[in-house]
């Protein structure tokens, strides 16, 4: 017991004595750095460039870090994004023995007090010109100077959104000083390429790369080279976000257009869809104008828009016409020949279209297709000879009612009472002879509608065809643009 208790008090005692020399060792150090703080700020003067040869170039070495992309505002072209700025160079009159300080390498302290590169964005696209946070400086003994400073910078960037929403987009970051020419100031890039190892994935856009480029560019005004350095983010916008809520609706409507041609054309409702679909289509064309830039290009997906509204447009202009054809009375001429061969005798086959009031699952249909090869042999001479049919009755009832009278004639002739019978024949002949032809005039100018209403519902089935492969093609090729 009394080991144990002569053990726990040794290591006591060792770590009381630990914590002793450590706040020892740390004053020491704080001691030195604030003698070497004044030592080095005593004539030290920051508005002045720190070399000792006033020909001598001073080197500034930038690296950029990509911490995250804030806002990407087409409309605007203007780029919103957090970068981490690291510069660092060499000052001349900030070097100091570390031996002497008790080995004290390296000190932190505010970055106004020492002389710092007026390294500035370029295309800055911001009202507020505000001064560069104040944050720390990392000084060492050899006089190199490292400043991290964050910064939320807003750029101007030229958007191109031919292709939207599948787009992609190189926005330049270009970074210079922006009083100090070449021979006074030169930036070196630290990296090939911006950092993105912290960057924070983006809802909108991916990163593809942020190449650096260092430039040197000869002004108008001036002689001197002024070097610079260019950072090239390259976005790929994600589109499911836009597939989902502008792309796939507008399919979805732009199918109904061709459907108005399958609406009977007695339901008043044929127009009325057209018009509709056009509307639906107009307020998704606003929703995607509301967004882009006002430039020449047009987005894919607007010219997509565009193309539609046109297709159902005329969709909905040959929907009226159709229904004037399908309208035709009996004042209408008849069905030309060339008409009734290609469109009654091949397209109605073609497009499974059966005569007004047909029923093709009917159980006659047996007999019906019986009787309709019949007549179709028979179709051109079909009028010739119902024509001459009616004339033939006609004719045999004229005589048969001639034959009568003159028979009631013949016989009471001499009878003057019996007279009023013969003019009786001859009103009774003409009656008949006027109902006949009613008959016949109301039987043709029904057929001749018949075969308008079966014409235009022809043409409604062909142009519904056609306009449902127009619409699939559309359709596949701002898909095929996405993959």
């Amino acid at each position: 017991m009394k080991r144990n208790s002569l053990f726990s008090s040794c290591i006591c005692l060792l770590w009381l004595l630990t914590a002793v020399v450590l706040q020892a060792v740390d004053s020491a150090k704080g001691k030195y750095a604030h003698m070497l703080f004044n030592e080095l700020f005593e004539d030290y003067s920051n508005a002045l460039r720190p070399v000792e040869d006033t020909d001598k170039v001073l080197n500034v070495t930038l690296q950029i870090t990509l911490s995250q992309i804030k806002d990407m505002d087409e409309r605007n072209q203007i780029l919103t994004a957090y970068l981490w700025i690291r510069q660092s160079w060499y000052d001349a009159y900030l070097k100091w023995d570390k031996d002497k300080y008790d080995g004290l390498d390296s000190i932190r302290i505010p970055s106004n007090l020492v002389w710092r590169p007026d390294i500035v964005l370029y295309n800055k696209a911001d009202d507020d010109f505000s001064e560069p946070v104040n944050t720390n400086v990392v000084l060492r003994y050899d006089g190199k100077i490292t400043w991290d400073a964050p910064a939320i910078t807003k750029s101007s960037c030229v958007v191109d959104v031919s292709y939207f929403p599948f787009d992609s987009q190189q926005c330049n970051l270009t970074f210079g000083s922006w009083t100090y020419n070449g021979n006074q100031v030169d930036i070196i890039n630290s990296l090939d390429s911006g950092d993105l190892s912290d960057f924070i994935e983006d809802v909108e856009w991916e990163i593809h790369g942020m190449p650096a480029i260092k430039n040197v560019v000869t002004y108008g005004c001036c002689s001197e080279p002024y070097p610079d350095v260019t950072f090239t983010l390259i976005l790929k916008r994600k589109s499911s976000f836009y597939i989902f809520n502008l792309l796939l609706p507008c399919i979805l409507i732009s199918f109904l257009a061709p459907l108005g041609f399958y609406l009977p054309a007695d339901s008043g409702e044929k127009v009325s869809l057209g018009v509709t679909v056009l509307l639906a289509l107009t307020v998704f064309q606003l929703m995607v104008a509301e967004i882009m830039p006002p430039s020449e290009n047009v987005p894919l997906i607007g010219k997509y828009y565009i193309a539609t509204m046109t297709m159902i447009t005329a969709s909905t202009a040959l929907t009226i016409i159709i229904m004037n054809v399908h309208h035709c009375g009996s004042e209408a001429k008849p069905v030309p020949q060339w008409a009734r061969v290609i469109i009654l005798d091949y397209m109605s086959k073609i497009f499974f279209v059966y005569d007004v009031g047909e029923n093709c699952t009917s159980p006659q249909r047996k007999k019906e297709h019986k009787l309709e090869m019949d007549d179709r042999c028979q179709r051109r001479h079909k009028e010739k000879r119902s024509h001459l049919s009616s004339r033939n009755d006609d004719c045999d009832l004229k005589e048969k009612l001639n034959g009568n009278l003159n028979k009631s004639c013949g016989i009471h002739g001499e009878n003057v009472r019996e007279a009023g019978y013969c003019s009786c024949y001859k009103i009774l002949i003409k009656n008949i002879e006027y109902i006949a032809n009613c008959v016949r005039d109301h039987k043709a100018n029904r057929a001749k509608g018949m075969e308008w209403k079966k014409v235009a519902k022809v043409m409604d089935r062909f142009f519904m065809w056609i306009f449902f492969i127009m619409v699939f093609f559309m359709s596949m090729l701002i898909i095929g643009k996405a993959a």
